[in-house]
């Protein structure tokens, strides 16, 4: 495939005409443009519609790994040069295993180190991106330099060191995430450069024909003819497994049969130590063969010893999965807990473990509890005179399930319930009961939630320890008037920009289930914000948001409700919410702005920039009460000494200004 790449034009400031330099691994598409002093480094992808123009701004160094997506345009200003990582100055640098994502802009003078991430159509100018920065979707990053391992949120405009300062750190979940991209990206780079080279496209290109005739289809060989090959495994398996060992992962394998796949009961192959490429394809392809005729599954495990990219490479009819195999595990955003992938698309569910219990386990394992079970038959069930199971030592949600399962098969005819233990405060945090005589599996109505050290066997009343008499009473009128109810939780980073996360809908068919439930949310996420909604099915809309616990452990009062009807439930009145800094006019203002649904806003400005009008936003203030939104307003006040700052207020539908009133002077 033809690369559009040329070099730089003469002009009054360069005529030294230089022309990229692209590595021989790396790929550029034929519909993208590198001109001038571009260094491409080893395993680079350029995709279509990129242009990376040198011919104003000079050199660019782009490392290796890096991707560089679909419309991204790089570009640099004749004047200005940041210091690579080389000790040598460029108009823009970008460092290894970097992701530019989608219609991202990166204008020089600029610096995006090492592993970082910037989202679709951000721009970076006038900058430097530490290394190990997750940059989010339509973020603005101007004039200032991002320490390292920093995450700016979608949205966000950083065009002052004090913001930069204030941004929060990077979580492993966006760090995985980065990994992934990196990864997929360069799976594609192999099957372009596959593409693009007829001795590679051609037996591809013949086993299609021959897959007319009724011959299948075999493994599809990838790799350029000068780096390792395989004869059994595929090139995705090849470049996952190059992926894995240069990010420093270990490499695990697992088989299992048809029988046992189905329960998720996998079985480890011999320990892969290698010390290159060749070894690794040596040792992956002796499990193969050892296990032919059976799943076998390919994955890496990082320092913390989870599970990264877990992919089935082998199947009991001998193919192998398609390039779409190539997939990170997923995580929860709301409490990082893995998620497993049996291949079968029930995730680590079987046919006797029904999915809410999968995923109560997977929560109980993510929060560090250990796993127990117990069993009774009807006569003692009636006495509370349960006996434990065979103990389960394990922290992998597969062998947990195959544990549960043998507990099961093991008391046909009797009730079996998991129960969740605090290693710590040596408590039970969770009892539910899984298996009745009948067979069936219980209702999410079985469960019970501990969260002090009651006895277990306690039965519940419609009363709570952990919720205020106000959330207690807001739960009652909110089923009494037949609303579902579900939970949001959020960390203190998220917080701030909104980004909450549902646990589901809540199953309740009584006051004492509904709160046996939300404490045991309560208890899944300490030091994290907890809300309560109400939502009007009918209507499919929310009749009412409640944050009922926040970091420090503390229900929130009856200022951080938001009700969207007026049908919804009432709180209990309180005090109104004031303030120390804002005068009663403006406090008034800010209540009006949130009872009208209105969008609230800070802007600032220094006294010579007034003069002219440069109001500079600090973004859009997240808030769910009075209260939340005066604190916030009294923050931005505290950041902004001498200068000018005024409220604005912003008809969402209308999409226009409402308000602007200026609230401090210098």
């Amino acid at each position: 495939m033809a690369v559009r790449n040329t070099a730089a034009p003469p002009t009054p400031w360069s005529r030294n005409l230089a022309e990229p330099k692209i590595h021989e691994t790396a790929f550029v598409h034929s519909f993208s443009n590198v001109i001038g002093d571009v260094r491409l480094g080893a395993n680079v992808i350029v995709a279509p519609g990129t242009t990376i123009r040198a011919d104003e701004g000079t050199p660019f160094y782009i490392g290796e790994n890096t991707n560089i997506q679909d419309g991204v345009v790089i570009h640099g200003l004749e004047e200005g040069r940041v210091i690579g990582d080389d000790q040598n100055k460029y108009s823009v640098w970008v460092g290894k295993n970097a992701c530019i994502t989608h219609m991202a802009l990166i204008h020089g003078p600029a610096y995006v180190g090492d592993n970082s991430f910037i989202g679709f159509r951000s721009t970076v100018f006038n900058a430097r991106v530490g290394a190990g920065c997750i940059v989010m979707l339509h973020a603005l990053i101007q004039d200032v330099e991002i320490p390292p391992g920093k995450y700016v949120p979608s949205g966000a405009i950083i065009i002052n060191q004090q913001q930069a300062d204030r941004l929060p750190d990077v979580q492993d979940q966006d760090k995985e995430f980065a990994h992934h991209v990196v990864g997929i990206n360069q799976a594609l780079r192999a099957g372009y450069l596959c593409a693009a080279d007829s001795k590679c496209i051609a037996p591809i290109r013949d086993e299609i024909a021959k897959s007319y005739t009724g011959s299948s289809i075999t493994v599809l060989e990838l790799e350029r003819s000068s780096e390792v090959s395989s004869n059994s495994l595929g090139a995705e398996t090849i470049e996952q497994l190059r992926y894995l060992l240069e990010q420093g992962y270990k490499i695990g394998t697992e088989h299992v049969d048809q029988r046992r796949f189905r329960t998720g009961s996998w079985t480890s192959c011999q320990p892969i130590e290698p010390r290159s490429l060749g070894e690794a394809i040596a040792a992956l392809e002796s499990c193969v063969t050892e296990h032919s005729g059976e799943y076998v599954r390919l994955f890496g495990i990082d320092k913390g010893r989870r599970r990264v990219l877990e992919n089935i490479i082998q199947r009991p009819d001998d193919d192998v999965k398609p390039a779409t195999s190539f997939k990170a595990p997923a995580a929860s955003r709301g409490n990082g807990s893995y998620s497993s992938s049996n291949g079968n698309g029930n995730g680590s569910s079987s046919g006797k473990v029904n999915g809410e219990a999968v995923e109560q386990i997977r929560q109980l394992l993510a929060s560090g509890y250990k796993i127990g079970m117990e069993h009774v038959d009807e006569r003692r069930f009636r006495t509370g005179s349960w006996t434990s199971c065979k103990p389960i030592e394990a922290t992998s949600i597969n062998q947990v399930i195959s544990g549960l399962e043998e507990c099961i098969e093991s008391h046909q005819g009797e009730y079996v319930r998991l129960i969740g233990i605090d290693p710590k405060a040596k408590r039970r945090v969770l009892e539910t009961i899984i298996q009745r005589p009948n067979g069936q599996v219980a209702s999410s109505g079985s469960q019970k939630s501990f969260t002090s050290s009651a006895a277990p066997y306690a039965t519940a009343t419609a009363s709570s320890s952990r919720l205020s008499t106000e959330v207690v009473e807001q739960l009652r009128q909110l089923l009494s008037s037949g609303y579902k109810i579900s939970i949001e939780h959020v960390d203190e980073r998220r917080f701030r920009t909104g980004s909450w996360t549902s646990t589901g809908q809540i199953q309740a068919s009584s006051e004492r289930e509904a709160i046996a439930a939300i404490e045991g949310h309560l208890g899944e996420y300490p030091g994290e914000y907890v809300r309560l909604i109400g939502i009007d099915s009918k209507a499919k809309r929310r009749v009412l948001e409640t944050i009922i616990q926040r970091p420090n452990g503390q229900v929130a009062s009856s200022g951080s409700q938001k009700s969207f009807t007026s049908s919804a439930p009432t709180a209990t009145a309180t005090a109104t919410a004031t303030s120390t800094r804002l005068s009663t006019e403006v406090v008034d203002q800010l209540r009006q702005l949130l009872a009208g649904g209105s969008k609230i806003s800070i802007e600032h400005v220094d006294q010579r920039r007034f003069r002219t009008g440069s109001w500079t936003s600090t973004g859009q203030i997240q808030a769910s009460s009075e209260r939340e939104a005066i604190a916030a307003v009294e923050r931005q006040l505290g950041e902004y000494p001498g200068e000018y700052v005024r409220l604005i207020g912003v008809d969402p539908k209308a999409k226009r200004r409402v308000l602007e009133t200026i609230i401090q002077r210098p």
